[in-house]
């Protein structure tokens, strides 16, 4: 893998994580292609825009101080593994107010357009809540 394309992934990587960041759901699903998927652990596959953009908006109904933080990116000719942590205060609607801090990665496939193809997983670790 060239670095220009290392950087280029890293860009996209670190605007993902200020989409994540930004409490705007449409946001985050622009990141990914008309046909992309991303499945949370064992929940079912969120596929397409909107369907991610609701994946998104629960988090960030939930965790309305929701921050994302980009831990590293891993990049292989075959995909791009995106490694973040989220913190954030579960005051949403229903919540605990427990403060949490999940850590997890994304297992990203990207087209020559730049978005993310179906398949993109995000998984994360028992979280831990503060």
């Amino acid at each position: 893998m060239t670095s220009q394309r290392e950087a280029q992934l890293r860009r996209l990587a670190e605007s993902y994580t200020a989409a994540w960041c930004s409490q705007n759901a449409a946001s985050v699903a622009g990141f990914y292609s008309l046909d992309g998927s991303l499945r949370v652990n064992a929940d079912p596959t969120a596929v397409g825009r909107d369907a991610i953009a609701g994946v998104a908006q629960g988090f960030m109904a939930a965790y309305p101080d929701l921050k994302v933080i980009m831990d590293d990116i891993i990049v292989d000719s075959e995909q791009t593994v995106y490694r973040w942590t989220l913190v954030g205060t579960n005051t949403g609607p229903g919540g605990t107010g427990k403060r949490v801090h999940i850590s997890g990665f994304e297992a990203w496939r990207i087209g020559a357009d730049g978005l993310m193809r179906p398949r993109c997983r995000r998984r994360k670790t028992p979280h831990r809540t503060r």
